[in-house]
């Protein structure tokens, strides 16, 4: 399977296609629960991911109407590069409003899996199939970009889910996004899906992955290696409950580990998330793949003497190329060479081995104390003591 997979993809590159990314975090991620984006945080979200370069930009959804529809109209006239996309039901109605706002795309949206026609929709598979056909139609007749929304596609029969998007392309749809609408594929079952749909119907296949298993960038890479070429983020994968597919991560995880030359501005990761992170009321964690404090911060001593010898030890990107800084945390697992490097580098101060080991017991045993790394401060606290007793 490994090798069959990468074999397609080299095909993907060397066919000169292109992977798309679509942010949802005005939509999907403002629609994790109990989150609101005041109007001025959706236009500086906007902004700064058209300065990053996404290729589109879900915004919101019309019909919901007063300050929603209202900031969607805001910022289609901020004329950012991105194509600006509104979210609608397969209504005729919700696509009416989203002509009102001025976008230029429309995703549509639906139901497809049995579970979803029986209880939600309660209706029939050729409903859902005549209500997506009809409402694709108006909105192509409308001159709109059309994304055709399999909403819980990842549990949705193969052959009904093939024929949906038959029929959505047929109808003038640009492309069928699939929806992991709770999180239940892994990378093994996307990758199958997506296969049959793009052999069998040919269409643009968008992967819209959440995370409730934890797998919605490992899907959503899945999928592209299958041969999806739009993938759907949120800024921090925000999002409904376990969230989306993480922006950053998944265009790092395109860039490095796909190998695939991309030309979005990475650098203004970490100040977009922390934006997003400020005005959602969700706070970034340390360890957060790509933007968290701890992405570079080493303190293990075999991990800093690496890092400082050549970084590429244990980083396979530099802090840099996301908006961070390398940290050479001083604690309980701290080795000499850190010790050194932060005295020298930091505080000018040149320690010669057995000064670094000195220092270094201490560091270890008051670490140990406190039950955590060391400020600053507390470094050259010890550093004084230690000339104290030579003196």
């Amino acid at each position: 399977m490994s090798m069959g997979i990468m074999n397609d993809f080299e095909w993907f590159k060397r066919d000169g296609a292109k992977i798309h990314v679509v942010d949802t975090t005005l939509r999907d991620g403002e629609q994790t629960a109990g989150v609101v984006f005041a109007n001025a945080e959706k236009i500086r979200i906007a902004k700064l991911l058209s300065d990053i370069g996404v290729d589109q930009i879900e915004v919101g959804i019309p019909v919901m109407g007063g300050s929603e529809k209202e900031s969607i109209k805001q910022i289609v006239k901020m004329d950012l590069k991105p194509s600006i996309m509104a979210w609608n039901r397969a209504v005729i109605s919700d696509i009416k409003e989203s002509i009102e706002c001025g976008v230029d795309a429309v995703a549509i949206s639906i139901s497809t899996s049995d579970i979803h026609i029986e209880h939600k929709l309660q209706t029939t598979r050729e409903d859902v199939l005549k209500r997506m056909s009809d409402a694709v139609k108006f909105a192509k007749d409308n001159g709109l970009y059309v994304s055709v929304n399999a909403e819980d596609a990842s549990r949705t029969e193969i052959g009904f889910l093939t024929e949906f998007a038959l029929v959505g392309k047929h109808a003038g749809a640009d492309r069928l996004r699939f929806c992991d609408t709770v999180g239940t594929l892994n990378p093994l079952s996307a990758y199958r899906y997506i296969k049959t749909i793009t052999d069998a119907v040919g269409i643009n296949i968008e992967m819209h992955t959440h995370n409730d298993f934890g797998m919605a960038t490992a899907n959503a890479l899945a999928g592209l290696y299958a041969g999806a070429n739009y993938v759907g983020v949120t800024v921090n994968g925000l999002g409904e409950r376990a969230g989306n597919a993480c922006l950053q991560e998944v265009i790092m995880g395109i860039k490095h580990l796909m190998q695939v030359d991309v030309s979005y501005d990475t650098t203004l990761f970490r100040e977009i998330a922390l934006y997003v992170a400020n005005a959602s009321g969700r706070p970034l964690s340390v360890s957060k793949p790509i933007v968290g404090d701890n992405i570079f911060a080493h303190e293990s001593g075999i991990h800093g003497d690496g890092v400082l010898k050549n970084p590429l030890t244990y980083e396979v990107f530099t802090p840099e190329e996301v908006g961070l800084e390398r940290q050479i945390v001083v604690g309980k697992h701290s080795g000499t060479a850190a010790i050194r490097s932060k005295f020298v580098n930091e505080y000018g101060i040149e320690l010669t081995n057995d000064e670094a080991k000195w220092i270094l017991e201490k560091v270890r045993e008051l670490s140990i104390n406190l039950k955590r790394s060391l400020f600053d401060k507390e470094l050259m606290y010890i550093y004084e003591d230690y000339l104290k007793e030579r003196g």
